[in-house]
């Protein structure tokens, strides 16, 4: 799907209110409401809009332990990395999941009450033998930044059209 200006126009409103009304998003994006529907309905069906979220505020529930962690395998068949992955997409306090190139295969992101709440986590999955060869933790002491919008309008220059990735 070709994007344009509007498109990234639209994508960055949705992005940074996803209850924006349908008037004020399309002020926002230079059109009238109807087009700009349509246009949102588009990027939806293409599956670049995939879906509306609250953002939430966990220390505001109750004190957290955010955790990193880099995790390499013992072996780097296809099996083994799927075995991984499937496991790990089942587990809730693992929030984000990244298979990367270079000296680790996977860094994680994850949530726990404590500390110790962590260490069960890391202890039930060596546990479950996913074939973890080591493991690196990086407790996080400070959220510098943490951003959920993307900067749509950098990944194509404003008015040129490019293939959505």
């Amino acid at each position: 799907m070709k994007l344009d200006a509007i498109d990234l126009r639209i994508l960055d409103a949705v992005q940074r209110d996803g209850r924006i009304t349908k008037l004020a998003l399309a002020e926002k994006a230079g059109l009238s409401p109807t087009p700009c529907w349509m246009r949102l309905r588009k990027l939806e069906k293409a599956g670049i809009i995939t879906g509306y979220h609250a953002r939430v505020a966990p220390r505001r529930i109750a004190p957290v332990a955010s955790v990193m962690m880099e995790v390499t395998l013992a072996n780097h068949r296809q099996a083994d990395f799927e075995r991984f992955e499937r496991a790990i997409s089942a587990i809730p306090e693992i929030v984000a999941c990244w298979s990367v190139g270079g000296g680790v295969d996977y860094i994680l992101k994850t949530i726990a009450p404590d500390i110790d709440a962590y260490q069960r986590l890391v202890d039930g999955l060596l546990d479950r033998e996913l074939g973890i060869d080591r493991y690196f933790t990086y407790i996080v002491t400070k959220t510098v930044k943490e951003e959920t919008v993307l900067p749509v309008s950098s990944f194509t220059a404003v008015g040129e059209e490019q293939s959505a990735p």
